[in-house]
């Protein structure tokens, strides 16, 4: 006798969620219990999260939490650590004499990487990463120095800064607006600017070099130097080695003898800038790193 085919069960009715695209229904299947006990423990989880750690924002800082837990509180804590394990030597390098820094090869090997660490973050916006600086801002890496390159030298221009407001001690000097101030008439200016560029390079009317040489002279030898080797006692930079601070073009030239220049550096002793200033040994390490750089005398 022959069996009947053994009929497959029907399935059950699914309901739809009423979407239907290109005739193709979106069903309503549940999800799978797994995923929503997943699903609910996260949300458990979420909440005595919130309740022990910081987690709502409010107006002037987030909930605290039952246990107090700050991020902040414990990079303080590594911080404070940190500081009082390196105080010793921190201590030695803001006593020691500056000249006696390099005689000490720790100590001097400490200060070079502590000061490349206050450099990049104090003094690379304007110098630039590798010091090599920009139109306006030094280049820390040649020999060629407006208040001095030896260390002492160094030391009192990151404390002190240049033609600030916030040190009585800052280096200051005044190059005379020649042409806005109508102390030279336009034809002098152009003759000795021409003089200028022929210290170091061709000038663009030779014509007028002698001419400028005269108003070089009885102008600006005063301060430069009767050679334009400059002045460091008066921060007045040499102009016959071909390093510009702003540009040694005539149209630059022309605008400089005109309308003066007058650089601004920050006193970065943390006497004139309270919170946001460096230490003593901040300092010196941080000269002792730019001394080291290669321009340093």
């Amino acid at each position: 006798m022959a069996q009947k085919p053994m009929k497959k069960p029907a399935k059950a009715e699914t309901s739809t969620t009423g979407h239907s695209w290109d005739g193709i229904e979106e069903l309503n299947n549940p999800l799978p219990r797994w995923w929503l006990y997943t699903f609910y423990a996260c949300i458990v989880w979420a909440v005595i999260y919130s309740v022990f750690y910081p987690a709502w924002p409010g107006i002037k800082a987030a909930t605290p939490g039952l246990l107090g837990f700050s991020t902040r509180a414990l990079v303080v804590e590594e911080i404070a650590a940190v500081d009082a394990k390196l105080a010793p030597i921190n201590n030695k390098l803001a006593s020691v004499e500056l000249a006696a820094i390099a005689d000490d090869a720790e100590l001097q090997g400490y200060a070079i990487s502590a000061g490349a660490a206050v450099f990049r973050a104090n003094c690379s916006q304007c110098h630039g990463s590798g010091a090599a600086g920009a139109k306006g801002y030094p280049n820390l890496l040649d020999n060629d120095w407006l208040w001095g390159g030896d260390i002492e030298a160094i030391h009192y221009t990151v404390t002190h800064g240049i033609r600030n407001a916030n040190s009585d001690e800052a280096r200051v000097s005044q190059m005379p607006a020649f042409g806005r101030d109508e102390l030279l008439e336009r034809p002098q200016i152009e003759a000795v600017v021409n003089y200028v560029m022929s210290l170091s390079g061709a000038a663009q009317d030779a014509t007028r070099v002698e001419e400028g040489a005269v108003v070089f002279a009885e102008n600006c030898a005063s301060c430069h130097g009767e050679a334009a080797e400059g002045n460091r006692d008066l921060g007045a930079p040499a102009l016959a080695d071909a390093i510009w601070l702003y540009g040694g073009d005539y149209a630059t030239l022309m605008d400089t003898v005109i309308n003066a220049r007058g650089g601004v550096m920050p006193a970065q002793s943390e006497t004139y800038r309270s919170a946001q200033g460096l230490s003593e040994y901040e300092i010196r390490a941080v000269a002792t790193y730019v001394h080291s750089l290669g321009g340093g005398e």
